[in-house]
């Protein structure tokens, strides 16, 4: 294997990738706090874009192929938690938003 296989203390193609994985994961769930704080700095209050959950969502899942992988049954229990919690919101999100567009035709 190469350099990069062996900073990373990989000893197979499969397992950097999933290593590779893993990172790319972690960026995406690393992402969701970076918009998150753009947000909220042009808002001059605490804001949690829709996009917050979108990254918590992927990232989640791909943290969780991570975990299936390394059969962590700890890491792969709390991204499932994480999951339902992010996809809650989106849910909750969502309701607001047609409450609002039926409320806003019933105004007109």
């Amino acid at each position: 294997m190469g350099a990069l296989a062996a900073a990373l203390g990989v000893e197979s193609r499969a397992e950097l990738i999933w290593v590779m994985v893993g990172l790319g994961g972690q960026l995406l769930f690393m992402g969701r706090f970076v918009v998150q704080w753009i947000a909220s700095e042009r808002a001059h209050r605490s804001v949690v874009p829709v996009a917050f959950w979108w990254l918590s969502i992927s990232g989640a899942a791909t943290l969780l192929a991570y975990a299936i992988y390394r059969v962590d049954p700890v890491f792969i229990l709390g991204q499932c938690t994480g999951m339902f919690i992010y996809t809650r919101n989106l849910a909750l999100i969502r309701r607001e938003r047609e409450r609002a567009a039926v409320d806003a035709g019933a105004v007109r």
